[in-house]
């Protein structure tokens, strides 16, 4: 018995060792394509709405990219980070989260005639964001709803009084 589990066992190394191995899933950097995203996007909207050319900033734009170039460099979630527009935690402040919320929503439409690949990846990225964080609080939802009934039940089972028990007991 034991040299035929022994003879099963070097066949199957020798198997295994035939077979690829198992690569680790590799993260990727999304950081610096979404830098270019917001630097491109950030042009189109200075040059729409401020009267610069050839992609240059105005000096409010500057500051608020700058701003934002330095805090996603310094992002909590490294390289595996959502797209900014969809993350729970801005890490800009309130007064940059929204001048950046402002110019990307409205450098959208320049974006999309000028790098139309660029932006629909941009935004399928945010679509995975949105539909993850989705699935995250449905299965919270249901967890906080079964967990609210197994306490309803509990407490209704406390809460009885002997006094109806036996008056049940008495009527059947």
């Amino acid at each position: 018995m034991f040299l035929v589990a022994a003879l099963t066992m070097g066949i199957l190394d020798k198997v295994k060792s035939l077979l690829p191995k198992r690569k680790e899933p590799e993260l990727k950097n999304n950081v610096p394509k979404e830098k270019e995203n917001i630097r491109k996007t950030f042009g189109k909207y200075c040059n729409a709405n401020h009267g610069t050319t050839d992609n240059k900033l105005c000096a409010k734009c500057t500051a608020v990219l700058s701003t934002v170039m330095i805090k996603i460099s310094r992002c909590p979630y490294g390289i595996g980070k959502p797209i900014c527009e969809q993350c729970e935690t801005p890490c800009f402040g309130e007064r940059f989260t929204n001048d950046f919320l402002e110019i990307m929503k409205g450098g959208q439409k320049k974006m999309l005639l000028s790098h139309p690949l660029m932006t629909v990846k941009h935004k399928l990225a945010g679509l995975g964001a949105e539909y993850a964080k989705m699935q995250r609080d449905k299965k919270s939802t249901e967890k906080q709803k079964e967990d609210a009934d197994k306490l309803k039940a509990k407490f209704a089972n406390a809460t009885r009084s002997p006094k109806k028990a036996k008056k049940k007991k008495k009527k059947k």
